[in-house]
């Protein structure tokens, strides 16, 4: 059994890395916070809610650094955001009927999606690039953001998986400006998100802070590392890293199934 003050600085540096390559890709923090915080044995609801402050934290933070790099799509943030939040209440809400068997089988599944869109997005992104985009497209963009938000707050993982790849492929935004964008959405998101779970009694606000403060911190170093990083390696290493725990986590949930 580890005590407080080890747990602790697991957290904070949990959140450093968390922060870092999460405010680096776009993507959130959360896929790495939150396999974390199951490995402290906590129930789905609270390991999503924390894991959200932190997110709330990273995202924050990112969307303070890209704004003075000039880098965020507000008019594009703020559309997507109004679709995202209402999801991201319902997701808060929702988590409370997940088990804990059925929460680490989910999130395995997402987990593993999100491996492979970091290893093919740019390839994805580079055939997609010239198609037409259509009025369509654009609407299942704005409804995605829904479901984005459902995750995200369900999961405690931010919806970026789902905001970063709308923006490249169907809106044509450069990974420059979507990840930026992104950010802000995921803030808005994690706001609405934290609110809800807070009202329904599942963050355990202690931990919250400790991983909040080291993703705070990771968020700006990796908002300044962004501009000069080749992140293919780090992408790959990421998407690696994340499936070896999908299987982990899937391998769980459906033996606890099977029982």
């Amino acid at each position: 059994m580890l005590d407080n003050i080890t747990i602790l600085a697991f957290l904070i540096a949990v959140g450093l890395i968390a922060g870092t390559l999460g405010s680096m890709l776009g993507v959130g923090g959360g896929i790495i916070m939150v396999p974390a915080l199951t490995l402290l044995n906590l129930p789905p609801t609270q390991v999503a809610s924390t894991s959200l402050i932190a997110v709330m934290s990273t995202s924050i933070s990112s969307t303070i650094e890209y704004s003075r790099q000039k880098r965020i799509d507000y008019a594009l943030g703020l559309e997507m955001a109004a679709c995202a939040i209402p999801g991201g209440v319902l997701g808060a809400v929702l988590s409370e009927y997940l088990l804990e068997d059925t929460f680490k089988l989910y999130f395995g599944v997402l987990l593993i999606l999100t491996g492979f869109y970091i290893v093919y997005k740019n390839s994805v992104l580079k055939d997609l690039r010239a198609k037409r985009r259509s009025l369509p497209l654009h609407i299942a963009v704005f409804a995605a953001s829904f479901g984005a938000g459902v995750i995200s707050s369900l999961f405690g993982v931010g919806g970026g998986i789902i905001f970063v790849p709308a923006m490249l492929l169907v809106l044509g935004l450069t990974m420059h400006r979507a990840a930026p964008t992104s950010q802000l959405i995921l803030m808005m998101t994690a706001i609405a998100g934290v609110f809800t779970h807070s009202v329904l009694g599942h963050p355990d606000y202690l931990q919250a802070v400790v991983l909040s403060a080291g993703a705070f911190a990771g968020a700006q170093i990796g908002a300044r590392l962004s501009r000069m990083a080749k992140d293919v390696l780090l992408q790959r290493l990421l998407a690696i890293i994340l499936m070896a725990v999908a299987v982990t986590f899937i391998l769980d949930g459906l033996s606890v199934v099977s029982e």
